[in-house]
């Protein structure tokens, strides 16, 4: 079952991908993938290593070439927009690409300025007084403004990271696995920080992870990617329930039938006490 055929009613497709095809010299990578992203909700996008979870994230931002389909972001199609209309378009999503992606020789102010000296002319004040007013939302440190990437922990590099997505105030944020390389503590703490962001700002999120920790604790529904076309996607209770053969070797495997009996557990405990 290939996603995105049809819209749920009365919701807002966001992104709106259709037939996509994606090919690399002889090697081509989507299938056409048809995927549809609803506004306001956390969809997270699932896959094996080196099925094109990433890559996809890119056709989608434009940053790299689709060989055949469709791609429609708030109701624009990409291919049809003037150059002055695709740079207006692109200051309503931000991104926190993976790894963070900040630039080392920049203190986290200036990374998250950065955009906003792409985009306007503003005042240094100005610029000053929103970098930190990020920093703030995204629950570093003031202190953490003047430090570059190689002075802060991963977990801060990440919100420094996702600081700068959000410097331009964007109803559409990508993340490109938010939660790689941080501790179970670190990445439960970022996801809180998704949700929390999520609610506050009316955030749409398009993420990009493996953690099965995440799909459970922030998203609304999950798409899953496999041989170049989405093969599921729902709510997690309906991709748990799938027979498709990858979707239940990803979490009904060893590590993914923990997670699940762990939190089964964990929610018959809930009802003895309530």
């Amino acid at each position: 079952m290939d996603g995105g055929n049809g819209a749920e009613a009365g919701r807002e497709v966001v992104i709106r991908v259709r037939d996509l095809v994606i090919e690399f010299g002889r090697n081509r990578v989507m299938k056409g993938l048809n995927l549809d992203v609803y506004r306001g909700e956390v969809l997270g996008f699932v896959g094996g290593s080196g099925q094109g979870k990433s890559v996809l994230t890119r056709a989608i931002l434009g940053l790299l070439p689709k060989t055949a389909g469709r791609i429609e972001i708030f109701g624009h199609d990409r291919d049809s927009l003037s150059e002055r209309d695709l740079r207006l378009l692109e200051r309503r999503w931000g991104v926190l690409f993976q790894n963070g992606a900040l630039f080392s020789g920049l203190t986290v102010k200036q990374n998250i300025q950065l955009p906003m000296r792409e985009r306007f002319d503003l005042s240094q004040r100005f610029m000053d007084e929103l970098a930190m007013l990020k920093i703030e939302l995204v629950g570093l440190p003031p202190s953490a403004a003047d430090k570059i990437p190689s002075e802060l922990s991963g977990g801060m590099v990440k919100r420094a990271a996702l600081a700068r997505a959000l410097a331009l105030d964007p109803e559409l944020v990508f993340l490109d696995e938010p939660t790689s390389g941080l501790d179970p503590i670190g990445a439960a703490e970022f996801d809180r920080l998704i949700g929390t962001l999520k609610k506050t700002l009316g955030l749409t999120v398009f993420m990009v992870t493996h953690d099965l920790d995440s799909l459970y604790a922030i998203c609304d529904r999950v798409a899953a990617l496999y041989d170049g076309k989405v093969i599921g996607e729902g709510p997690m209770e309906t991709v748990l329930a799938s027979e498709e053969p990858w979707l239940r070797a990803y979490f009904h495997g060893e590590r993914g039938g923990r997670l699940i009996a762990s939190r089964s557990l964990r929610a018959h405990g809930a009802e003895g006490r309530d």
